[in-house]
């Protein structure tokens, strides 16, 4: 049965945001998708019944365009986030400032169920500017919304995600994969679907209001472990090459410069190195997926699922022994 609630997701079109559509829509809630392009978004419609899932135009530069996607609605979920910038998309503008704009504009309507989804490493004082945003994003949408949920995911996987497939695809072509600090950053990966089921607990928990929850998986692997198994799932053998930050640093700018071209995603930036320096994992002491009465997939139980393609000879080929 449906219910009377309206949810509206900012960036639902997203991968993130497919997985929290499918999981508001399960839950009954009426879902409204805000996207700067809907009709790219057309797909989102089959994942509830007939009118449950509905497309709005909205952009976050435009203030108007946000206040009429938050028409009636009684909760928000922001998932708005870039990894890189391209043009007038940037940090600053999408996470800091957008992250305010929507904050602001639910505070005005009277909605107080709001889940703003940041990232484990937000930090204003941090050296990448990824992380500074998102830290600034979290303060805006405090300073507007006390009652609003925080929501910082360690990377996350899942069919779509851009972790795990982008090093397959690398690997395919690749003769050998880089570990870039000798690769011992360390990582937690969380589940989209866990993830999408955390936006629906902190809608629905008045104890969730107000909170700060860091998102993880069960278990916690070194950036170096993580491309082992890729290669592993992959069945095919790279080898793993120790690179220093400062070689790092020279790499990413080249690929800055290659993404300069018309259509050219930069494999690695500055600013992704820079994160890279830095463990990814629940704090000591966090609110976690448990505590929202969630009990997280493990990367062995999903991730396989989707590499297969990636193997040699085809994702119904047995891998060697």
């Amino acid at each position: 049965m449906l219910r009377d609630e309206i949810i509206t997701v900012f960036g639902g079109s997203g991968f993130i945001g497919r997985h929290v559509v499918r999981a508001l829509a399960k839950a009954g809630y009426r879902v409204r998708v805000a996207s700067r392009r809907p009709h790219l978004a057309q797909d989102l419609r089959v994942m509830g019944v007939v009118g449950q899932v509905q497309l709005v135009q909205a952009n976050l530069r435009v203030a108007a365009s946000v206040e009429r996607a938050l028409d009636g609605a009684s909760g928000v979920v922001n998932l708005v986030g870039i990894l890189n910038e391209t043009g007038r998309q940037t940090f600053t503008r999408l996470h800091a400032q957008g992250a305010k704009t929507v904050a602001e504009a639910a505070a005005a309507a009277g909605i107080t169920h709001f889940v703003q989804m940041s990232a484990i490493g937000a930090d204003p004082e941090s050296a990448s500017r990824y992380a500074r945003t998102k830290a600034e994003g979290e303060a805006f949408v405090k300073a507007a919304l006390p009652t609003a949920t925080l929501l910082r995911p360690s990377i996350v996987f899942g069919t779509e995600d851009g972790f795990f497939n982008r090093f397959a695809g690398m690997a395919r072509f690749a003769p050998a994969l880089p570990l870039f600090g000798g690769g011992k950053t360390q990582f937690q990966p969380v589940f989209a679907g866990d993830v999408a089921q955390a936006v629906v607990a902190a809608l629905q928990s008045p104890e969730a209001q107000g909170e700060t929850y860091e998102l993880g998986g069960p278990g916690v692997y070194s950036f170096a472990e993580l491309m082992r198994f890729i290669l592993d799932e992959i069945d095919r053998p790279r080898f793993l090459v120790p690179l220093p930050w400062q070689l790092g640093s020279v790499i990413a700018m080249m690929a800055e410069l290659a993404a300069i071209l018309p259509f050219v995603q930069p494999m690695l930036t500055q600013d992704q190195l820079t994160q890279l320096k830095s463990d990814n994992v629940v704090a000591d002491g966090a609110k976690t997926l448990a505590d929202l009465g969630i009990q997280p997939e493990t990367v062995d139980a999903i991730v396989p699922s989707y590499l297969g393609r990636y193997r040699r000879y085809g994702q119904f080929h047995e891998r060697e022994a």
